[in-house]
Formats: C-alpha cells, structure tokens, sequence
C-alpha cells in the first residue's frame, strides 16, 4: 500500500494561506511605497510655503499647546524643512520607494528574489526597532517590532520551503 503522508511530523503546506499572506504583505509594501511617495511630493509642495506658518495654524485649528510634545515636534521640523537638502532627501526616498515596489512586485508574483529582498530589507530595521523599544517602550513599537519579525520569519520560511520542498514516501 503506497503511503502519501510525510513521513515527518512537520505541519502541510497550506498553498492558499502561504499565496494569501505573500499577497497581504505585497500590497502592504505597495501602501508604505505609495505612502512614502506621497510623503514626498507633499514635501516638495511645502517648499514653496511658510512650512512654520502652516504648522501653526494646524495646531491652532486642532486647539493644542505648541508647547506640548507632538506639537513641538511638528514645529521643530518645520523649522529644519527650509534648509533640508532636498536632493539628499529625495535620492534616499527615491531608494525606498525602489524597493518597496519591487518587494511588492516580487513578492505578489511569487519570485524568490522578491523573498530575499523583503526578508533582508525587514530585517535591517529590526535591530533598530528593537532599540527603539528598549529606550521608548510602547504598544505601538512592540506591535511594529513583532509585525516586522513575523514578516521576515514568514518570507525566511518560504525561502527555506523554495529550497527544501517537502517530498512524500512511500513505504
């Protein structure tokens, strides 16, 4: 009698899921692509106004003290915006919009380079998140940390199951 289980006790490949969550974490990528190159053009359009003036009055519509932490953020980059070096500033986000889109690419068409740059790309912040955890802890940098850390488990196991396929005995 042929057997067609695995002879190990490792959990079946669930297709759908895997080809579900590549999905999921593609359009992801996109948003944070298409995010970022938002992001810029509303900078650039902000070159060509008083970045200070406009800060303040968002704080005054919002009734907040400009004193306070988020406020004096916001005012704070106001005030460097003016002299930031914009062609610095745009290569850098040109480079992350780059491989935002083509993780996306990649990873929603199933390509294993699309896993490598998304699990390399992830892992890169991942000291850095933790860091940023240890000296400012919150939900929202646990919740960011963990998110990133299954994302590269997850694509590091897809690499490993791309290399390794699963093979039936028969016995």
């Amino acid at each position: 009698m042929i057997d067609s289980k695995p002879t190990h006790a490792a959990a079946p490949s669930h297709p759908v899921a895997m080809r579900r969550t590549l999905h999921v974490i593609a359009a992801f990528e996109a948003i944070k692509g298409l995010a970022a190159f938002a992001v810029v053009v509303g900078i650039l359009d902000l070159m060509h106004h008083d970045v200070r003036h406009l800060a303040m009055e968002l704080i005054g519509l919002f009734h907040l003290n400009p004193e306070a932490h988020y406020p004096s953020a916001l005012l704070h980059y106001a005030n460097l915006l003016p002299g930031a070096n914009l062609h610095s500033l745009f290569l850098l986000a040109s480079g992350y919009i780059a491989v935002r889109l083509l993780e996306s690419y990649g990873l929603w068409n199933d390509y294993a380079w699309g896993e490598w740059l998304g699990a390399l790309s992830g892992g890169i912040y991942i000291p850095v998140e933790f860091n940023h955890l240890l000296h400012h802890p919150s939900l929202i940098t646990g919740l960011v940390l963990v998110g990133n850390m299954f994302l590269v488990a997850f694509l590091t196991v897809q690499l490993w199951r791309r290399h390794h396929p699963v093979k039936n005995h028969i016995g």
